[in-house]
């Protein structure tokens, strides 16, 4: 089968079918990384202000799913009341430091979206070894964000047609391979870097072996939503009280700072 096949054959995997009218059903926040003192970015969200997001859900009884059952959600299952996921994106350590222990107090699953190479470089990104001890937890899943986290934008305009469909498989099918032969997972659900996503993007995944892919868009999973575009609320240190609950509660919000890439 060639290329021009193999996209066609991943396009007719993209949508989920809708049943009836859109209902909203389920809010996935999505975090990068965290900061026991300051937020010193749109990226960065301090530990007490994140305790504080929990500790709402929590006495809120909003259940938080693991994240594979929202695709359930998509395709028209309705949650059995207040639901809303969690996610966190590039694999930095302050998500072993600063959010595990809090998720592991409340028992709340959590999935990690990474980029396999850089594992283990540097200081600021997770060790393969405390993945492992994140998993051991039964709290914590790990799907692929790409190999090296690129704006799909940027490489389209550098490549030609061919060679942008080849580097779109190699990065999600690479991020793919490494994780299964890592932590032997099924990991099939793709977060977009930037949350930049188009058609051609979205049957790359398809093809490559996903069966979703979550991008932004501020706003809560709807029945019937794309299977390859579906959305996540970037959540903020300014979220807190009123804000984190109008989020947690599904409702759409437009941050009160520029807008942090994924």
């Amino acid at each position: 089968m060639n290329r021009r096949s193999l996209l066609a054959a991943g396009a007719s995997a993209l949508a989920f079918p809708a049943r009836g009218e859109p209902t909203t059903l389920v809010p996935v926040l999505t975090y990068h990384r965290f900061d026991p003192l300051q937020a010193r970015s749109a990226t960065i969200v301090t530990t007490s202000v994140f305790a504080e997001q929990m500790d709402h859900l929590a006495n809120s009884r909003i259940r938080v799913a693991p994240l594979r059952e929202v695709l359930g959600f998509a395709r028209g299952t309705a949650p059995s009341g207040p639901t809303v996921a969690i996610t966190a994106d590039d694999g930095w350590r302050s998500v072993h430091a600063e959010m595990f222990p809090i998720i592991q107090r409340h028992r709340f699953p959590i999935t990690l979206f990474l980029n396999p190479p850089m594992i283990g470089v540097g200081s600021a990104y997770l060790t393969w070894p405390m993945i492992v001890e994140m998993l051991k937890s039964g709290l914590v899943d790990v799907q692929p964000h790409t190999q090296s986290h690129p704006n799909f934008n940027t490489e389209r305009a550098r490549r030609d047609p061919v060679g942008f469909q080849t580097y779109v498989l190699e990065q999600i099918a690479g991020s793919r391979r490494d994780i299964t032969r890592k932590l032997e997972l099924p990991a099939d659900i793709l977060a977009w870097p930037f949350g930049i996503h188009d058609t051609m993007l979205e049957a790359s995944a398809a093809t490559a072996g996903c069966i979703a892919a979550f991008a932004l868009g501020g706003r809560a999973v709807t029945s019937g939503d794309p299977a390859f575009a579906l959305p996540r609320y970037q959540v903020y240190d300014t979220d807190r009280a009123g804000r984190f609950a109008a989020v947690a509660s599904g409702q759409p919000r437009q941050p009160s700072h520029a807008k942090a890439p994924s």
